[in-house]
């Protein structure tokens, strides 16, 4: 059953990031486009262009992040539009809920990468993580692929340096003409280390936050 958006679903504002959960600690990035009456759309993942099996009548979670809680939306895909700027069309199927688990959310950018492939180190560009997984830019192609097992050095500023290995989910080149390509590599993390990731991801959020309210500071 669809639920009715604008009758039994509160949504946030439009341009409120909101995740989506496509694996078992997998989710991308993205953010509310528009609401109509029984669907609303948002921004496809980059990460999904061309690399996933993803059509319409997947299921799928959403979730958005207000503080000190995680809202849980599980949805249909009902459509994926053919042109830029790519987005995707979902329907509620229950009610939104609360949730005590620990939903991967994505932030930070702009460190230092450094990938240990086992034959050479690759050296690029943070451009979010979550305790789950990151996503990365490096500036010249590299021989990777789905499945590939490799080792990431990241500095988290203030909390220091994190060494996950982990293993490729997806390559695919840069974005709007940009040179290299984007890496999203997923990983299991210890308590200590996954604390660390929050810590630094929880600060990213807080400092968005504080520019997005204060746009001349």
């Amino acid at each position: 059953m669809i639920v009715a958006v604008s009758a039994t679903t509160e949504l946030p504002v439009i341009g409120t990031p909101m995740y989506l959960v496509l694996g078992e600690h997998v989710n991308f990035r993205s953010r509310l486009e528009s609401i109509d009456t029984e669907t609303f759309t948002v921004a496809a993942p980059l990460e999904t262009t061309g690399h996933t099996a993803i059509t319409s009548g997947h299921e799928l979670d959403v979730f958005w992040a207000p503080p000190r809680t995680r809202i849980v939306l599980p949805c249909k895909l009902i459509a994926i539009s053919g042109e830029a700027p790519y987005r995707w069309t979902l329907a509620p199927t229950q009610a939104p809920r609360q949730s005590n688990r620990r939903e991967f959310v994505r932030g930070g950018g702009g460190a230092a990468v450094r990938l240990a492939t086992g034959k050479r180190d690759i050296d690029g560009a943070l451009l979010d993580i979550s305790e789950g997984g990151l996503r990365c830019w490096i500036d010249e192609p590299a021989r990777l692929s789905p499945g590939d097992q490799l080792t990431a050095m990241v500095v988290l500023g203030e909390y220091g340096e994190v060494e996950l290995t982990g293993t490729v989910l997806t390559v695919r080149d840069a974005p709007h003409g940009d040179p290299g390509q984007h890496i999203v590599l997923t990983f299991d993390t210890q308590e200590s280390m996954a604390k660390m990731i929050r810590l630094y991801v929880r600060s990213w959020e807080i400092n968005e936050r504080r520019l997005a309210n204060n746009p001349d500071a």
